[in-house]
Order: C-alpha cells, then structure tokens, then sequence
C-alpha cells in the first residue's frame, strides 16, 4: 500500500507566520506565530520545527504549499520565494493558494470569502463548488447579497456583520490558514501546475525609482 503524501504548507501573507505538515487527512504538526515584522527571519526556524515535532526531513516532502495572498506586499514575496526555492532544491512541486479560497475550503454550497484590505476595503471572492469569482478588492457595503434564496456561508474579516446585512450564516475563519493550504495543495499536487506568484489585487504603495534601473551587462 503506497504511503501517504507529506505536504509542507505556510503563509505570511499577514501579520502572521503560519506554517503546518500534513499526512493524507492527518494534521501532524501545526504552528502559528503572530507577528507584524520578521517573518522572513522566522519562516525558516519555524518549518524546522514543525518538521522535527513531526520527526520528519525536508526529504520526506512530496509537495510545498504556499499562501499567495492577498495581503501584505512583503509577506506575500517572503513566502512565494521559499516556496519557490524549496521546490526547485528539493524537486517536488510549489503550489500557490490564495487565504480567500484557504479560508473557504471545507465549507459547502455558496461561500463569500473576505480578507481586510485595510483603509475601509475587503478583499472579495465568491465560492460555489468548483466554480469561484474573480476575487476584487471593493467596499464593505459593496459586497452584493446572493442571487435568489440560495443558502451563504460568510467567513473572513467582517464575515458577521456581512452575513447580518444579506441573511446569512456566519463562520469563523480557520485559526490556522495553513492547514488548509496543505489541504488543497494534497488534493491538487498530481495535477500540472504554475509555479506560485503573488496575487496582488491592490497596487504597491511604494512610488518608483527616480534614477533609471542600472544597465545589466552582458
């Protein structure tokens, strides 16, 4: 009988880093650590623990599971760079999941999905099964009420008070949005894949360069 897949997922696309190994449906070691800075100093620290407490190696991982945003800018590049680095050292796949879709996976039937976007904005995506919308940055009061009578499920930032104004169910979101990264990285990681990238939505705040980018040279 083949063994189960060991997946190796993380995140510190917010003021977190969050990191869990899993084993087939088996959650073997999980950890999140809150922090608004660091997170590139920590990330590593924090896989080799999970690793030892599970008392397995980097050898053992089948796949790397990655959280891609939306959030944090910097955050968001710490983790799609070891992810993509650690694929490529080890010769496993990196797979790329967005906190939106973490955050709704396990939930059934229609399933709004919002993050803080910070200065009054939410980031927005809409769940059915295996169809989703395009995820969006919008308003609070913009998030539109369901089509018809079909049931919702709201889980994210705001997630009561939007399940409130539409008649709603509300659900509290994962404390451990690595885990179910580690979920949907199993279920997808036979499957061709593109290498992780940042989902952005919302533009740097950083201006650009006054002075030209320097010449590379051939």
């Amino acid at each position: 009988m083949p063994s189960k897949p060991i997946i190796l997922a993380f995140d510190t696309s917010v003021a977190h880093c969050a990191a869990a190994l899993l084993c087939g449906d088996e959650t073997l070691a999980a950890q999140r650590l809150e922090m608004s800075k660091g997170q590139a100093e920590n990330l590593f620290p924090l896989l080799e623990n999970i690793l030892e407490e599970a008392g397995k190696s980097w050898s053992d991982l089948k796949a790397i599971g990655v959280g891609v945003g939306p959030g944090n800018f910097t955050g968001i590049r710490i983790s799609v760079s070891a992810a993509r680095g650690l694929a490529l050292s080890l010769g496993i796949p990196a797979i790329g999941v967005s906190s939106l879709e973490a955050q709704a996976h396990n939930l059934r039937g229609n399933v709004y999905s919002t993050l803080d976007a910070r200065r009054g904005g939410v980031f927005f995506q809409q769940f059915n099964g295996l169809s989703s919308t395009t995820p969006i940055l919008c308003d609070f009061s913009d998030i539109p009420a369901p089509n018809g009578s079909i049931e919702t499920t709201c889980v994210g930032f705001q997630s009561d008070q939007i399940a409130q104004r539409i008649d709603a169910k509300n659900q509290i979101a994962p404390e451990n949005i690595a885990i179910n990264i580690a979920q949907i990285t199993s279920e997808r990681r036979k499957a061709p894949q593109q290498r992780p990238a940042p989902l952005y939505i919302r533009q740097a705040d950083a201006a650009p360069p006054r002075d030209p980018a320097p010449t590379l040279l051939p």
